[in-house]
């Protein structure tokens, strides 16, 4: 069953929009899964872990990172976007050595046309995940945004 939980705040002239969805994982900590203010939708850090079990995904990095972009994915569904509509991503790694099989799932759920990236490698992250996708959305989407030379 899909949940949406919603709840409306006046933050400097912004309404700000909190949803969270049953069909990404709930969030670990005191966050939101993300936070819509104007037309910007700031997704929380989405590690591998699976929404109906609440466990972290077991298998290796293309494993984990196929979860972590369905997680985003359901978060976007939620907010009425989809994978287009992402212009940012950033991606932390337990071990860069994962960094051209964490591209090759990535790169799948886009067409073509890429967000903006940074990808650092850290010491640990929650959960002992190897990998987590902090994301921005817009919700005009890059398709209406003008090319850049």
């Amino acid at each position: 069953m899909k949940r949406c939980v919603l709840s409306f705040l006046l933050c400097a002239g912004f309404l700000v929009l909190r949803a969270q969805t049953g069909e990404a994982p709930a969030p670990i900590a005191p966050y939101s899964q993300s936070v819509m203010s104007g037309n910007t939708l700031y997704i929380s850090g989405q590690i591998p872990i699976d929404p109906a079990t609440r466990q972290l995904v077991q298998g290796d990095i293309r494993e984990q990172t196929l979860q972590v972009m369905k997680n985003i994915g359901a978060i976007l569904r939620a907010n009425k976007m989809d994978y287009s509509h992402l212009v940012m991503c950033t991606i932390y790694l337990t071990d860069m050595d994962n960094y051209a099989a964490v591209n090759e799932e990535y790169a799948a759920f886009f067409e073509g046309k890429y967000p903006a990236r940074v990808t650092v490698q850290v010491v640990r992250l929650p959960m002992n995940a190897e990998v987590e996708i902090a994301s921005i959305a817009v919700a005009a989407g890059p398709a209406l945004m003008p090319e850049m030379p």
